[in-house]
């Protein structure tokens, strides 16, 4: 059981990712809050079919899963359809990140949790004894989400423009990771908060 829980957040393409590796190399559990929001709405879940009495049976796919595809295009169009899916499927993946975290046999666990200054920072996620966040440079973002992705720019654009601002993430952070060097600078940066965390915990 782990009682130090540390939120891990940064805008899209920032390099949450390089992060968790890092974590995840020092022994530490890593609760995503992306894996889990796809496992809340496998089908036959209640979010699934809040989704579905929602939005509609045609965000379905052939297997009756969730199209992930269509209503990514469909929430980054519509603010509306953005907030509603938001709060059919927060509530659940706030819940199951706690119990990950909580569960955790590291001295400490990460919580790592993209949308954590746009789901109500720490007002929602009270648990949190510490929140890290990652940055880069808009044009570094910009060329990994391309990369990554294999979209075009308007949609890219549009999908960083959703996300809040660096000014809003950094308002909650207590630490900061600045991610436009090394893999080795990553790594260090990670070391050093690796030891303030196991203070932290008592471990």
């Amino acid at each position: 059981m782990s009682q130090t829980c540390i939120g891990l957040t940064g805008g899209i393409a920032s390099g949450k990712s390089a992060l968790e590796r890092a974590f995840l190399a020092r022994g530490i559990v890593v609760a995503d809050a992306d894996r889990i929001a796809r496992a809340v709405v496998e089908p036959g879940t209640p979010a699934l079919a809040a989704i579905v009495a929602h939005f509609g049976a045609d965000v379905l796919d052939a297997q009756a899963g969730l199209d992930r595809a269509a209503m990514r295009r469909r929430v980054f169009e519509d603010e509306n359809a953005r907030q509603a899916l938001e709060a059919i499927v927060h509530p659940a993946v706030r819940a199951a990140l706690e119990a990950q975290c909580r569960a955790a046999a590291s001295p400490y666990a990460v919580a790592m949790i993209p949308l954590l200054a746009e789901g109500g920072g720490r007002e929602r996620y009270p648990w949190l004894q510490r929140i890290c966040v990652v940055t880069a440079p808009l044009e570094v973002r910009m060329a990994r989400l391309l990369a990554r992705d294999g979209i075009d720019q308007a949609l890219a654009q549009r999908m960083i423009q959703a996300q809040a601002s660096d000014a809003q993430r950094l308002a909650i952070a207590d630490d900061i990771v600045r991610n436009d060097g090394s893999l080795e600078e990553i790594d260090q940066a990670v070391a050093e908060l690796d030891a303030r965390y196991r203070l932290l915990a008592g471990a």
